[in-house]
Parts: structure tokens; sequence; C-alpha cells
């Protein structure tokens, strides 16, 4: 197999691993390919926690054709018992002859040891192909698996002047329709769903995705995972008449105090209450993070308005920032993206790095990364 042949079908693998982009949570996005002098006698893709990985959809279209051949696969192949069995025990059985990893899986429970055990079996292994690429499958996956942290997207929509909403907290709509449905595919492909307790009084958010599995350019039959709603609630405020807690999915509110009626009251209309460690009415984030990454959370998108999104930006917890830039002027009285008090200096600036910058409809929408989060 030349090297080139094996860009190509790792190229594929990836492909493959995409299909699972809304739909794995919260198990990582994997593709295998199982090549056979030069033809592809298998392919597969994990679709949901719990049903079979990568490897073993393609090994089952190979069937007996995967004797010999190679497997192409964008993660370290599993080789634990988890809810499903172990892929190494799947590719040895097989019989296949090579197996090509685009990157080793962070999770300490495999973490090189899958490779190993291939390799102890004669098992041809190479890793590190295409691994950028396979990295950028799995933001979230990876970072909760290195730092105990989820991956986090800070959501913002503002005018050309830099505005977020009128003095009055009117914002609908900066942002055109194309923009708000691209954002149901931000939705759509996040864990959870973060917003503050302002947003909630201000906006009765429903946050949730509205967009067919067609409209995601997925197969009818498969089934979009409601994200996690996430509530950041100091006092506990929130509404028992709060849209969300009527809608379908979870709702998680976060909190401060120690009131058992409310919390039993919040409870009884469907959410989950945690509380963590706060001091002057703000919650510690850091913690509220790593209580995310306990639940299994890899990805959050975060909607809220300008002060929550500030603390998130000073505590370095944001790891990207889509905005969408709108065509229209809302002046000088209306709100800005962050709230970041103190800031007087330019060397106290937060330095982003753009990373893409493409045409949604008649906005533009700009991605980048904060280059002080870590």
């Amino acid at each position: 197999m030349s090297r080139q042949d094996d860009y190509r079908y790792m190229a594929r693998a990836i492909q493959l691993a995409n299909k699972g982009r809304y739909t794995t949570h919260p198990n990582p996005r994997v593709g295998c390919l199982i090549v056979k002098h030069g033809e592809v006698v298998g392919e597969g893709y994990h679709r949901y926690a719990g049903e079979p990985h990568a490897e073993r959809n393609a090994l089952v279209m190979a069937g007996a054709r995967a004797q010999g051949a190679s497997a192409y696969v964008t993660l370290e192949p599993c080789c634990h018992q988890g809810r499903t069995p172990p892929c190494t025990e799947g590719l040895i059985e097989a019989g296949v002859s090579r197996v090509v990893a685009a990157m080793q899986d962070p999770n300490p429970l495999v973490a090189g040891e899958g490779l190993a055990e291939l390799a102890a079996a004669g098992i041809q292994v190479d890793s590190g192909l295409l691994q950028a690429e396979a990295e950028r499958l799995n933001p979230g996956f990876i970072k909760r698996m290195r730092s105990g942290l989820p991956y986090v997207r800070c959501k913002l929509a503002m005018s050309l002047d830099g505005r977020t909403a009128m003095a009055s907290g009117e914002s609908k709509w900066i942002s055109s329709a194309d923009s708000r449905r691209d954002v149901h595919r931000l939705r759509a492909g996040s864990s959870a769903i973060l917003t503050g307790i302002g947003t909630i009084l201000a906006d009765d958010p429903s946050m949730d995705v509205r967009l067919t599995p067609s409209e995601l350019e997925l197969d009818e039959h498969l089934r979009i995972p409601a994200p996690l709603r996430v509530v950041l609630d100091p006092d506990l405020s929130m509404p028992l008449t709060a849209g969300m807690l009527q809608r379908p999915g979870e709702t998680l509110v976060v909190t401060g105090t120690d009131n058992p009626r409310k919390t039993a009251a919040l409870q009884k209309a469907g959410a989950e209450v945690v509380r963590v460690a706060h001091a002057a009415n703000q919650l510690d984030l850091q913690e509220v993070m790593r209580v995310l990454a306990a639940q299994e959370i890899n990805e959050v998108l975060l909607e809220t308005g300008a002060t929550l999104a500030g603390g998130m930006l000073v505590a370095g917890l944001i790891d990207e920032i889509i905005l969408y830039l709108a065509p229209h002027i809302m002046g000088h009285g209306a709100r800005g993206l962050f709230h970041l008090p103190g800031l007087e200096r330019m060397a106290e600036r937060h330095q982003l790095q753009i990373d893409d910058v493409r045409l949604i409809g008649q906005d533009i929408r700009i991605t980048a990364s904060p280059l002080d989060r870590y």
C-alpha cells in the first residue's frame, strides 16, 4: 500500500466519522475503513453510545474479506470492555494484518494499550496519519480526557459597531435567519448549551435544536439527541414556568444557594439541581466545568449575555468564539459583547487568533480562539 493510498483511505475514514457528528455523545466520533488488495471491503462509523463502534460496523460489512486486510481507523481501537466489547478483540479475531490509526486515544483506559495489544498479536500497527484532521473531529472528548474540562464554544451575534443588544435588552433579531439556522447546527453538535439566569429572565429561551436529520445532512432514521440545557443560577431565581422546563430534554440548574424548598420545586418541575462553590454572588466557573465534565459533557455551547461571557473569558474557559457579524449599526448606547471591567491598557487586551471567516447569508461568521485561554 502506497503512502498516497494510506492518506486517501484515512481521509475516507474521517469522512465516515463525521457522519456521527451529532449523535455519538458522550463517545468520540470515529470512522473505520477495511481495505484488501486496493478494494474497500468494509466501512463503518460510530452512531450512538451503546451501539457497536466503527471498527465493529466495518468488520460486519467486510465479513470474511477482513482476513489479511488493512483497517484504517480515526482513533486508536479500544481495548477495554465498556458498553460494547473491545474493538482490538474484534480486529484480532477477524484476522486483519495491519491497523492504521490516525491518533492515539487520550482516554486513560486505552492510551496506547490498544495499539500495543494489536502489535502483540502480530498485526502491523501505524499511528499518526492525518492526526490533526482526526483531532478536529473530537475537540471536546480530547480536552475532557486530557484536562477534565469540556471544550467551550462561545456563540455571539453583533452589529457592525460591536453591539449585541439595545440598551433596553432588546436583541431579536441581530443575526439573519441563515445564521440562526447555523446556530442550530452548533447546538446539535454540542453536548450541552449553557446560559445564565439573566438570559432566562430576559428572554425565556428554549435552548433546543429545531432542525431535522435531513437539514443536518443525516440519514432520516437517525435520532438527534437533545443537548443538556445548563443554567447558572447563583440564587435559584429560575422560574418554575420557564419555557425550557416545559420542553423535552434535560435541564441542569447550577446554583450556589442551599434552598431545599426551591430545589425540590425545580426537581418536581423536571430539572436537576447541583450546588457548587460561590462567592460574592459568583459561581466558581472552574468547578461548574468540572461538574459538566463529570457528567461526560464533551462540548459546551455558551449562549449568554456579556457578564457570563466575560467571566468565562477571564477564567480562561472559552476555547472558541463563534461570532456572527450582521450588516447594521445599533449605536453607542447599545450593549457590548463581553463585560470585562478593569481593562485599562492595551497590554491587557485578550488576544484572539482568527481561525475561519465565511459568509452565512448576509452575515459574516468569524471563528476565533483566545490565545490566553490556558
